[in-house]
C-alpha cells in the first residue's frame, strides 16, 4: 500500500531495507520509505509496533541494518553534524522540571546550534509563562506554551515530534498543533509526528504512515486516502451485496453496519448506502485488524 512521493529533489529522509533486531527478535522488518521536504507526516501505530525504534534509527540513536539517509547523511555515523538541522521533541513531560525557564533557554542555546532564545522569548510574550518561573511550578497549559515556544525557536529542517501533547487536555492539544502549523511550517521544513490522537492531527497532515508489527502497511498522501478508501453505512437490505464486494472491515454501530472498502468505485458503493471517507482513526482500526494474528 505504498504511495512513495516522487520528487525532483533529494528527500529529507530516505530508508531502504530498514531492519532492527534486539537479540533474536526483529522489531523492524525491512522498511522502505521517502519523506520529501515541506511535508507533514503522521507515523501511527500501536504501542510496540516499531514507531519509536524507527524514530531512533532516523535520529541516529540506535544502530540498524539497511540504508538510512537524513539530509543525505547516515544518521548513526553523522549524528552530531545532523543535529544542526534536525530537532527532536518528545512529550512535554520531558522538559527538565527543576530548571527555570531562562535556564532552559540557556541550556538549549548551548546544546542546539539552531535554537534562537530571542525567538522563544517572543513566542512567550502575552502568556503567563515568566522567565524566572521554575518549570515544575507551571500548569500543564503553561508547559504546553513553553514547549511550543521551544519547538518554534529551533530553526531545523526536520522536526520530529514523539507524542508531543501527551497528558494535555484537548484545548491545549489543538492550540499546539494549530500554532505549529501556522507559525512554524514552511516549504523547506519537514515535520514527522507520532501520536495516539490521530484524528486531532488529521487536518494538518500531508501524508500518513501506518506501522503494524514492524511493517509499513500504509504510506500514502492524504489526498490519495480519500480516493482509495470509502466507508459505507449499509442499508439493511444491501448487507449481502455489500459483503460480496469484500470490505476490509465491518462493524455494527447502534444497529447500523459500517463497512470500509479499498479501491471500490464510489458510484457502485452509493447503491449500498451512505458513502463517506473514513476518518484516520476508523481507517487505522480497519487496517490494524485486517490480517491481524
Amino acid at each position: 500500500m505504498n504511495d512513495l512521493a516522487q520528487s525532483t529533489t533529494a528527500p529529507i529522509v530516505s530508508a531502504r531495507g530498514l531492519r532492527k533486531r534486539f537479540g533474536r527478535n526483529e522489531i523492524l522488518h525491512g522498511l522502505d520509505f521517502d519523506i520529501p521536504a515541506g511535508r507533514i507526516y503522521g507515523l501511527v501505530g500501536h504501542n510496540g509496533a516499531g514507531k519509536t525504534t524507527t524514530l531512533n534509527a532516523l535520529l541516529g540513536l540506535t544502530s540498524y541494518e539497511g540504508t538510512v539517509r537524513v539530509l543525505g547523511e547516515d544518521p548513526y555515523q553523522k549524528r552530531a553534524q545532523l543535529m544542526e538541522n534536525v530537532a527532536f521533541i518528545s512529550d512535554v513531560a520531558s522538559l527538565p522540571r527543576f530548571l527555570r525557564v531562562r535556564e532552559l533557554f540557556a541550556l538549549l542555546t548551548n546544546i542546539h546550534p539552531s535554537f534562537d532564545p530571542q525567538k522563544a522569548r517572543g513566542f512567550l510574550e502575552g502568556t503567563d509563562v515568566k522567565m524566572e518561573a521554575r518549570i515544575k511550578n507551571l500548569s500543564k497549559g503553561m508547559i504546553a506554551q513553553l514547549h511550543l515556544a521551544v519547538v518554534m525557536a529551533i530553526n531545523a529542517r526536520l522536526l520530529v515530534l514523539d507524542e508531543p501533547t501527551l497528558g494535555l487536555d484537548i484545548t491545549y492539544r489543538k492550540r499546539f498543533y494549530r500554532r505549529l502549523l501556522e507559525d512554524y511550517m514552511t516549504e523547506e521544513r519537514t515535520l514527522l509526528i507520532t501520536t495516539h490522537q490521530v484524528d486531532e492531527i488529521e487536518f494538518m497532515l500531508s501524508d500518513i504512515m501506518f506501522i503494524r508489527e514492524g511493517e509499513l502497511i500504509l504510506h500514502m498522501q492524504m489526498e490519495t486516502v480519500s480516493t482509495k478508501f470509502a466507508q459505507v453505512i449499509v442499508k439493511p437490505d444491501q448487507l449481502a451485496a455489500a459483503t460480496a464486494l469484500g470490505p476490509i472491515y465491518s462493524e455494527t454501530r447502534f444497529g447500523q453496519t459500517a463497512m470500509v472498502f479499498d479501491g471500490v468505485e464510489r458510484d457502485r458503493l452509493a447503491e449500498l448506502g451512505e458513502v463517506s471517507t473514513p476518518t484516520l482513526s476508523d481507517l487505522f482500526v480497519a487496517l490494524m485488524q485486517r490480517g491481524a494474528k
